[in-house]
């Protein structure tokens, strides 16, 4: 009878590490991502600032230029133009969210296509011709602009939340009722948080969006870049057009980065 001696490991299986799985290149992709959607933006906008800077100092400009792209005119305009896009979606969220919510619960899930329908045709509605709409009904000025980008800017995040709450696993919520959780709290600890990233997602388009829209809010005297780009435009100064163009290109592009590190700071672990 022979005695079994147990298996010994060569010395290149001891130094050997395993091989990464599909899932550990996925995520070491992910962060390569994550990382790069974090520096790279902010990087863009601050190199192309910094030419339109360059520009700025060396540009020859008559006496219109100059008082339009005077340095305290334009941080002016800035802080309008991003009042009004923050104060917006601000009220975006406020509605859209709980309205959201609420067209997934019980009997108002038979309003959900009705809301998303009128939803939709107030996007699809020319929004210069909405803005001066209710500049006519209201007047002009701060508010009434802010209530046309808001109405503007209420799709995305209605239809991600009714899409993310309706994208949670029945199983888990009928989990968490099985443990004796409330209504509320099953939404609250449950559906939410697990559809947190697709909600995030609306919110940040909706941010692009009203940026954007936020440029019409001059021709209410709303505020905003728009100015500038409305002047160049009535006068015919093509360095107005492309500086203004570049400024809420650069703002846009900023808010948008802004947006995606909100969504990932919000995302729940473990996903």
């Amino acid at each position: 009878m022979t005695d079994t001696l147990p298996a010994t490991r060569s010395d290149s299986d001891v130094g050997a590490t395993p091989a990464p799985t599909g899932s550990s290149r996925r995520i070491a992709r992910l962060d390569r991502e994550t990382t790069l959607m974090l520096i790279v933006p902010p990087v863009l906008v601050l190199l192309v600032f910094a030419g339109y800077v360059l520009w700025r100092q060396t540009a020859d400009l008559d006496g219109t230029e100059l008082r339009q792209l005077r340095w305290s005119t334009v941080i002016t305009l800035i802080w309008e133009h991003v009042r009004l896009t923050f104060v917006s979606s601000a009220l975006v969220v406020a509605i859209a969210v709980p309205l959201g919510v609420l067209l997934t619960r019980g009997r108002f899930r038979r309003l959900s296509p009705l809301v998303v329908g009128v939803a939709n045709i107030g996007q699809a509605a020319p929004s210069l011709g909405l803005i001066v709409l209710l500049a006519i009904w209201l007047g002009f000025g701060f508010w009434t602009a802010v209530l046309a980008l808001t109405l503007y800017g209420l799709l995305p995040v209605l239809r991600n939340t009714i899409t993310g709450l309706q994208g949670v696993d029945p199983t888990l919520v009928e989990a968490g009722r099985g443990i004796g959780m409330s209504s509320a709290a099953v939404l609250f600890r449950v559906e939410l948080p697990l559809a947190v990233p697709v909600i995030m997602a609306g919110v940040r388009t909706a941010l692009v969006l009203v940026v954007g829209t936020a440029t019409l809010a001059t021709f209410i005297n709303g505020g905003g870049l728009g100015d500038i780009l409305q002047t160049g435009i009535s006068l015919f100064r093509f360095s107005l057009m492309i500086a203004g163009a570049v400024l809420v290109a650069l703002l846009a592009l900023l808010i948008e980065w802004l947006g995606r590190v909100l969504e990932l700071l919000t995302r729940p672990k473990g996903l």
